[in-house]
């Protein structure tokens, strides 16, 4: 019967060791540390003692020609020692399992399209063959909606672009990476969902297809043997979390657990060149739930991420071994199902003021951020009244509160902006984030705005960071901020002065203001007090 040793996990870094802590040694971090119980097969154990104990007397017999033994079996003398010390012995490795690396074809792979332009975008061009996908997300965010409506795109043989495939089957994975032969089917195993609830949810979002395959099951040894039976084009487990295996110990869900289920489908996955889709489970602080090496497993981990409130949605790559890990993706949630977001410039901007004021609205200016290739537009929108409680409230959605506060007083001593007795509310428009510094010089215009009734003119925009001096300083990636509010309709844009000796950047369309100080900035702008 197999021996088990108890050893103790950390599920946030992968430290382990013997004894039970309440901090984890290596990171600090509380309550991490768990136990499990780790077979060892007594065969290979047995095997060990005994080739030890024979080379033991071997080395002991021939003392004289390897050096000798003393008493207490430790060797003297010089020579080379035959003692193992580990328990796993050495193998013969044929010649045909080393390649110079420069006799392996140096060819792009046939990615598989996902039916997303935004999906593909964030995995580098689409899913590699063989490749091990971990999408994680908060409880409600819409992993199962995405993953289920990528199933159905791939099911129906759309791509990337919306177009169907010439050919049932694997058309898409032609080349040397069609190696297995991986047929048309797309397998989706969900151990949350019943085949019958995961069919309600796929007709809600119009993801029915024949080629669409469910599967209910939380057993490990069931899904290999899906996998192996139906060796599909694509295969998604719903989720890592909920799969158990009967070899080794541990509740679902668990370190060991989690370890194994995602061992197995890694070692499927890459014999066979199926791609797996993982859906992952985050804790009550964000991070992906289970063991931290589940992330080092895998060759790709998406993020998805989003206010529940909100129909926006963003996934972005935290890791990927054959892309960019700076690309992000646009969707929009909603009771039909999912919808990728191209163009999210109009997404983040609103449409008040076309009308009634012509010139602008009071109390807003636009920014742009960087996240990733990506260039974003953000709408800030400020509402400053008199206040009547003792102390002025602050508050904030989107934007940082600690960041205001210091705005608020770099105003107040280098902009001549009254604003410490005043009730701040300050917000951005369809959930966007304005959390990066270069959005400093649109918060503080849209609070001047607000406060001296200075509208700030529509197709205006400022960009910058603000220092406790009342410097305006550069921001990173300024041409590609200006080339989408070219593309935008923007046609002035404040941006702060250049370094000395840097090349000046000229955007088709736009009218670059650069100033050097929060005073000129706001002079620039029209938001000055008169």
């Amino acid at each position: 019967m197999a021996k088990s040793s108890t050893q103790y996990l950390c599920s946030e870094c992968g430290w382990s060791g013997g004894k039970w802590f309440g901090r984890c040694p290596e990171c600090g971090q509380w309550g991490t540390v768990e136990e499990f119980h780790e077979a060892r097969p007594s065969s290979r154990t047995r095997a060990a003692k005994i080739t030890m104990t024979e080379t033991g007397a071997a080395t002991r017999g021939s003392g004289g020609a390897r050096g000798g033994m003393t008493s207490d079996g430790s060797g003297t003398g010089g020579g080379i020692g035959t003692v193992r010390t580990s328990r796993t012995s050495a193998v013969h490795v044929p010649d045909s399992l080393i390649t110079p690396i420069t006799d392996v074809d140096d060819h792009d792979v046939d990615r598989i399209g996902t039916g997303f332009e935004e999906f593909d975008r964030v995995l580098g061009g689409g899913i590699v063959p063989g490749s091990v996908v971990l999408v994680a997300g908060e409880p409600g965010i819409g992993k199962s909606t995405l993953l289920l409506e990528t199933a159905g795109r791939v099911a129906a043989g759309i791509d990337g672009n919306n177009s169907e495939r010439t050919a049932s089957g694997s058309a898409g994975n032609t080349g040397t990476t069609n190696l297995t032969d991986l047929t048309g089917k797309v397998l989706y195993v969900s151990g949350e969902e019943s085949t019958a609830q995961v069919r309600m949810h796929a007709g809600r979002i119009g993801a029915v297809n024949e080629n669409l395959l469910l599967s209910s099951t939380t057993d490990l040894a069931t899904v290999l043997g899906l996998l192996e039976q139906v060796n599909p084009r694509l295969a998604i487990v719903d989720s890592a979390q909920t799969i158990t295996s009967q070899d080794v110990d541990g509740i679902a869900g668990g370190s060991t657990q989690v370890r194994e289920v995602a061992s197995a489908l890694i070692d499927v996955a890459k014999s066979r060149g199926i791609p797996v889709l993982l859906v992952g489970h985050v804790t009550k602080d964000g991070s992906i739930a289970g063991p931290r090496t589940l992330e080092h497993l895998v060759d790709v981990v998406c993020q998805f991420e989003g206010d529940p409130q909100t129909a926006l949605r963003m996934l972005r790559a935290v890791k990927n071994r054959f892309g960019p890990t700076d690309e992000v993706g646009c969707f929009d949630m909603s009771g039909e199902g999912i919808d990728e977001v191209t163009n999210p410039g109009a997404l983040f901007l609103s449409d008040a003021g076309d009308s009634d004021a012509p010139g602008g609205t009071e109390g807003t200016c636009v920014t742009f951020t960087v996240d990733g290739h990506r260039s974003l537009p953000i709408e800030v929108q400020a509402l400053v009244t008199n206040s009547v409680l003792p102390t002025p409230r602050r508050a904030t959605n989107g934007i940082d509160s600690n960041r205001l506060a210091m705005l608020v007083a770099v105003l107040y001593r280098h902009g001549k902006v009254p604003l410490l007795t005043n009730d701040l509310y300050i917000s951005t428009i369809a959930g966007g984030l304005a959390k990066e510094p270069s959005c400093d010089l649109a918060v503080a215009a849209a609070l001047a705005s607000a406060a001296f009734h200075a509208p700030i003119p529509r197709d205006w925009a400022a960009i910058g960071e603000i220092s406790l001096t009342g410097q305006v300083r550069p921001v990173p990636r300024l041409e590609y901020r200006l080339r989408e509010a070219a593309r935008l309709g923007f046609t002035h844009v404040v941006v702060p002065k250049r370094r000395r000796g840097a090349k000046p950047i000229a955007v088709d369309g736009i009218t670059v203001i650069e100033v050097d100080s929060l005073p000129r900035a706001l002079r620039a702008l029209g938001v000055e007090r008169k």
